[in-house]
């Protein structure tokens, strides 16, 4: 992924959206410059606090800004050339259509790794299939969800 394109990704869903920042979400890169999630447990996160795992809420809004991610990134990829001003205007357009959460094991772990693929980017609508895993690589959850991104 381009130096660029993953800077405005880092400012717009780590650093300049309120939510994302709140819960602690980090926006980083594997070594195939894919770009992920890292979210730490921490006391907010929780939704069960006898049993001290991760609330669905958070679950899903990781789901949600992993898929978010992906969808736009389909569309800026493109656009490795152009001034940043031109990349950060394509994310005013960003928005959840729909988006559905398969809860598969409790959110348990010290922190947790969202992941994503796009299964379809067209010019308006982007469909993404995500994945959250815990610190012990196990599935909490997975999810797919529809974007408009254009």
């Amino acid at each position: 992924m381009n130096t660029k394109i993953y800077e405005c990704m880092k400012e717009v869903f780590e650093t300049n959206t309120p939510f994302s920042n709140f819960l602690g979400v980090k926006v980083l890169l594997d070594d195939a410059q894919n770009p992920y999630l890292r979210l730490d447990m921490q006391p907010h996160c929780i939704g069960n606090y006898m049993q001290s795992i991760l609330h669905g809420g958070v679950i899903s809004s990781l789901l949600d800004i992993m898929g978010a991610i992906v969808a736009v990134e389909g569309v800026i990829s493109r656009m490795a050339d152009e001034p940043k001003e031109n990349i950060m205007k394509k994310f005013e357009k960003l928005g959840t259509i729909d988006m559905r959460v398969d809860y598969l094991r409790p959110g348990r772990g010290t922190f947790f790794i969202a992941t994503g693929e796009a299964m379809r980017t067209g010019n308006k609508v982007s469909v993404v299939r995500t994945k959250l895993k815990n610190n012990e690589n196990t599935l909490i959850a997975a999810g797919t969800g529809t974007y408009m991104v254009g």
